[in-house]
């Protein structure tokens, strides 16, 4: 089984000076898995990155990557890895051709396979036309695709990512997804930390929550979401004097009492989407006209809020 174990944390302490920024953090990323490490900024997420690709040293607790310990054996574990930070790390002064050149002769690597190697990931980039053009004529995604386009020169089975969308618009996020979601087609390992939470439900097939340098929860996203509630039915009425009526609809055919937020209704249910029929029936049996009606799943944000008392996104102090 430990041969299949890519990454492994137990028990990761880090202080700096007074600030504990983690406090005894555990972690498994098998092969070939994608496990996304959510938390909020200042959960701990980059300095648990920062420790496993041996640019910090913990306090405390002990990390392998690639069965390597990060402490022993650093060079064996840099080999192994790909690392993209927050931040695009190119130089903006050399061409998108000449930056992944920079990286393979970094690595050491052959120069006829840092050529072909550039040109195959260029490609898959999709920045082949601007390959030869100063980075610093780049836009963000682009800058953000070359950025990881350089941490797999060496083609490590390894990567991690850190926020790698941070300041993306939404249409470069969801082009970076999908590079994410093929490099885990090849069987890359990927170990990704966001604190967007569209993004681990979308990218992650397991989900380790940390606040405050300590995970929260552990688990799938369905898992993560179960444990808070299930489905809800959740209508919204046209006429005030409706709500009551509707609550009583909701009752009949749900499985708890229904919560009440000004012209919406919700109540917890369960059998999935056939619910529906069955609440329609209801509220036209009492006579309520709706502008809205659906079956609600729980998200990750009602998760995170569930688990900290705050939105994923905001900044800790």
């Amino acid at each position: 089984m430990t041969s299949e174990i890519a990454v492994s944390a137990e028990g990761l302490v880090k202080h700096f000076g007074e600030v504990k920024a983690l406090d005894g953090i555990d972690l498994t990323v098998r092969k070939g898995q994608v496990v996304g490490l959510l938390g909020p900024n200042g959960a701990g997420k980059t300095t648990t990155v920062r420790i496993l690709s041996t640019l910090l040293q913990p306090t405390a607790g002990t990390a392998t990557v690639a069965g390597f310990d990060v402490v022993k054996q650093p060079d064996e574990v840099r080999r192994a890895i790909g690392l993209t930070g927050q931040y695009a790390a190119v130089d903006e002064y050399l061409t998108g051709r000449e930056n992944l050149r920079m990286f393979g002769d970094l690595y050491h690597l052959a120069p006829k396979y840092v050529k072909e190697r550039s040109a195959e990931l260029l490609e898959w980039f999709d920045l082949t036309d601007a390959a030869d053009r100063p980075a610093k004529t780049y836009s963000g995604g682009m800058r953000r695709r070359l950025d990881l386009a350089a941490s797999l020169v060496a083609s490590p089975s390894i990567l991690f990512l850190d926020e790698p969308t941070t300041g993306l618009d939404p249409r470069s996020r969801l082009g970076l997804w999908g590079v994410i979601e093929n490099l885990v087609q090849e069987g890359t390992t990927v170990l990704l930390t966001t604190q967007y939470l569209e993004e681990a439900d979308q990218l992650a097939e397991d989900i380790v929550v940390i606040d405050h340098g300590k995970v929260i929860a552990h688990g799938t996203s369905e898992q993560l979401k179960d444990q808070i509630g299930g489905d809800r039915v959740e209508v919204t009425v046209l006429d005030p004097d409706a709500v009551g009526r509707a609550a009583d609809a909701l009752r009949s055919v749900g499985n708890g009492d229904p919560l009440v937020e000004d012209l919406r209704v919700s109540a917890p249910v369960s059998g999935g989407s056939t619910v529906l029929v069955d609440a329609i029936r209801a509220l036209d049996a009492q006579g309520v006209a709706v502008s809205d009606l659906q079956l609600r799943r729980p998200t990750l944000d009602d998760v995170f809020m569930s688990l900290t008392g705050h939105v994923a996104e905001e900044e800790s102090a």
